[in-house]
């Protein structure tokens, strides 16, 4: 991992946002600062998601008269193993440079303990225990999947038990008490 991407993590996880846009701002305020290569798909009127390529943003509203309202982003760190180099936005590049195809979590986990940005682990959803973990930045509200075990059919081939899947915010209190709560 290059310093300069996982640089790029480190600020995510600390600051939960993407080059300071959070899960709360404008899509024309998230476009304004990505940049305008995006994938766009629409839920009819009251569902959009972007795709700038390794971070998505999405909006929803409650008519197709309201504005849009933030609702989350990820980070779909899993899709650097594919070693698409046009994954990685202009913009992500020349602030960060080159973007390793995997991101460990260990090495991430380590640098952020020093930072004084703990992570918690909290509770699988049941459909993805054991393959997979989640951990929590409760400041933040930003969610780490990592890869908990293989399973075929379940994980990536082409990531390894440790790596991290996805970054995702936010993450609210609630919801890690609502899994907290569940039968194990």
């Amino acid at each position: 991992m290059t310093p300069y991407s996982l640089a790029f993590y480190l600020d995510v996880v600390t600051t939960g946002t993407v080059l300071g846009v959070g899960p709360g701002d404008s899509p024309d305020r998230v476009t304004d600062v990505l940049g305008p290569s995006f994938a766009e798909d629409a839920f009819g009127d009251r569902g959009l998601c972007r795709d700038y390529g390794l971070a998505e943003f999405s909006w929803d509203r409650a008519a197709a008269d309201q504005p849009w309202s933030g609702h989350h982003f990820t980070l779909q760190v899993h899709r650097l193993a594919h070693r698409n180099r046009a994954l990685v936005s202009d913009t992500l590049r020349a602030r960060y440079g080159r973007f390793a195809p995997r991101l460990r979590f260990e090495k991430l986990r380590r640098l952020l303990v020093r930072r004084g940005v703990p992570l918690v682990e909290v509770p699988e959803i049941a459909a993805n225990a054991p393959y997979y973990r989640t951990f929590w930045q409760p400041d933040s509200r930003v969610a780490v999947s990592v890869i908990g075990t293989y399973g075929e059919y379940s994980t990536p081939d082409n990531l390894r038990v440790g790596d991290v899947y996805s970054v995702h915010a936010p993450m609210a209190a609630g919801e890690v008490e609502w899994r907290r709560a569940q039968p194990r």
